[in-house]
């Protein structure tokens, strides 16, 4: 058949159009199943029989979905086939044992059908298997309240505390407590919750708990413990806008007042913006004038502090418009006048910037005014004596081989800075480049005499380093021995050893080992155990390269076995807070010598009970004596 009219239609139809107005007009109309009623057993078993069919083969078709299971077991229980139902839970938990809505489902069951010891039984798998799903223990401890059994509801809170959870978990274990009056196992509690949780408000919670029951010096305490617990590395100022307040509760304005002014003094001041309101509101209702205008003049002597932190900036203006008017405008009149304007208007006696000093004398020595450089130097090192400005100005020296001049810079530098272990090991160092040793031995000794050093470790070794690069190996062992008498240092020891080894003596083997004899010696009266590991660790290793078989088996003999321990770990105020394992090291030397002290003391006691029985048969001839003659 042939087409007459190939244009296409004037209305189009879509497939859209077709669904929707089949849709419409119900054209396929699905008749509602017919309700079933059942009548007699043999209809209802054959309707269980069809529905366990069809829930069968759903879960033989998928048995990852969850849901099916869920719904095979609710029909059971619809049923009262409870057995069954829990016979269907056991199977999904076979598939998939970590789905917390599977195990709830499960415990609900049991609940809703009284049985409290089969749900039991399921809380305990299910807390077992995922102790982190915090429902699990919430729901667990919820139903053996609702029964009654407290203890067992303490039990649970207890398994879950040691799991350390999250901080709600905590305070709904104090409340259960507090609900039962229980105080003390409230406060135990907080006691364990705020070193797991070392957070400012939850010190803050223990020791409001504290004062609403009464028990004030218990929270001022709690108050205090906080404050050592941070200490002043992590100050937080709502820890003591809290104490204060809490001292102000009890109407101790002066405590309060005390705690405000200790905690802006050590807390950085962009940090205490809070702080200081809450303290100027405490002044303004129980201080004095004096008081007000003591938190007026510290907060604005804060604002002046924020504001001295933009000093560098300018600085760095200051010399950036000096380098200008030296190198491109090159006036060198203008450019003095710009260092010396600056200068003016440093505060020195508060606060320098060293490097400003030092500019402004090196554009002097380039302008060929060492005369001025000098004076300007030393009218620093009189105003604001500072290291960095000691050490230029020796630098600068040292550049124009002035080397008597860098003596008495580096007298007056350590006249300054006598602890300084640095400036006397440069000081020694320029001695020694000048090649004048019996000045720079002399300042090695006055510098390991000084009664306070920063660095003496250091100083030392410097000064043994020198001995040893001039060949004076006798003068090294000396100081060696000399540093011995101050420290018994394990490092010590051991370096020594390896000076003796390194000499050039023909017996440096042998000293070396006695080196180590004594080293062992030393740290075994001391019970430096960690350290004489070490030591016999350096010993063993050197026995390996250059000892023989005897004595490095001698070696193996000392060395220690590591074994765990217990001890009881105490609070701060003396109460026990449980154990803690450590390992310890067992010498054999040490156990070797135990028998020989318990034989000493075994036969200090005989003597003791010798002389014991000797004083009362005295005792006892004296009786006989005075009844005889009478």
């Amino acid at each position: 058949m042939r087409v007459k009219n190939k244009a296409p239609a004037e209305i189009q139809i879509t497939a859209e159009q077709l669904l929707r107005e089949a849709k419409e007009r119900d054209l396929e109309i699905l008749p509602p199943p017919p309700k079933q009623k059942i009548s007699d057993p043999d209809e209802l078993a054959d309707y269980q029989h069809r529905k366990r069919r069809a829930f069968e083969d759903n879960l033989r078709k998928n048995r990852s979905v969850i849901s099916n299971w869920l719904k095979y077991a609710q029909w059971e229980e619809s049923q009262k086939e409870v057995q069954r139902a829990r016979s269907i839970y056991e199977r999904a938990l076979d598939v998939d044992h970590r789905n917390i809505t599977l195990w709830l489902k499960y415990t609900e069951m049991e609940m809703r059908n009284r049985q409290v010891n089969h749900a039991r039984n399921l809380w305990d798998r299910a807390v077992t298997i995922l102790p982190r799903a915090n429902q699990f223990w919430y729901k667990y401890s919820y139903m053996e309240e609702m029964v009654g059994n407290i203890a067992g509801a303490r039990q649970v809170f207890d398994r879950w505390m040691e799991w350390e959870p999250d901080e709600q978990a905590w305070l709904t274990y104090i409340k259960f407590e507090l609900r039962y009056k229980e105080i003390n196992r409230a406060r135990t509690i907080y006691e364990r919750f705020v070193y797991v949780h070392p957070d400012v408000r939850n010190w803050t919670k223990f020791a409001r708990f504290e004062e609403q029951h009464g028990f004030i010096s218990g929270s001022r305490k709690v108050f205090e413990r906080s404050v050592e617990f941070f200490g002043e590395e992590t100050m937080d100022e709502k820890l003591y806008i809290a104490f204060a307040k809490f001292e102000e509760n009890q109407r101790e304005h002066d405590r309060a007042r005390v705690i405000y002014k200790y905690a802006l003094d050590h807390i950085p001041k962009d940090r205490a913006q809070e702080l200081y309101k809450a303290y100027t509101i405490h002044e303004k209702k129980y201080g004095d004038r004096t008081g007000i205008e003591d938190v007026i003049v510290s907060k604005r002597k804060f604002q002046y502090e924020e504001e001295k932190q933009f000093w560098r900036r300018y600085i760095y203006l200051w010399i950036n418009y000096a380098l200008f008017e030296e190198l491109e405008a090159e006036d060198e009149e203008r450019t003095r006048q710009v260092y010396r304007a600056c200068l003016e208007l440093l505060p020195h006696k508060h606060f320098t910037f060293s490097k400003i000093w030092l500019l402004y004398a090196q554009f002097e020595i380039r302008n060929k005014n060492l005369t001025m450089a000098r004076k300007m130097l030393g009218m620093a090192l009189g105003m604001c004596p500072k290291d960095k400005l000691y050490r230029g100005y020796i630098d600068l020296e040292i550049q124009l081989r002035e080397f008597d001049r860098c003596r008495i810079l580096y007298e007056k530098f350590l006249e300054f800075g006598p602890e300084n272990c640095v400036t006397w090991m440069r000081f020694a160092e320029l001695e020694t480049l000048l090649g004048d040793t019996d000045r720079a031995r002399a300042i090695y000794e006055l510098a390991v005499n000084q009664p306070r050093l920063d660095m003496p470790e250091l100083l030392w070794k410097a000064y043994i380093d020198f001995e040893v690069s001039l060949g004076e190996t006798e003068k090294a062992r000396e100081l060696y021995e000399r540093l011995l008498e101050r420290t018994l240092h394990v490092k010590v020891w051991m370096s020594y050893a390896q000076f003796e080894l390194a000499s050039a003596d023909e017996s440096n083997v042998e000293l070396a080992r006695r080196v180590y004899e004594r080293a062992n010696l030393s740290l075994r009266g001391a019970n430096e155990k960690e350290e004489r590991v070490l030591l016999l660790e350096a010993w063993r290793e050197f026995e390996t390269q250059h000892g023989d078989e005897s004595s490095l088996n001698n070696v193996i003999k000392k060395m220690p076995r590591r074994v765990k321990k217990r001890q009881r770990v105490q609070a701060d105020d003396g109460t026990e807070e449980g154990w803690e394992e450590f390992f310890d090291y067992i010498f054999p030397e040490d156990e070797a010598t135990k028998p020989n002290l318990k034989l000493l003391e075994m036969a200090k006691a005989w003597k003791k009970q010798q002389q014991t029985n000797d004083e009362e048969k005295e005792g006892e001839d004296d009786d006989s004596n005075s009844s005889s003659e009478s």
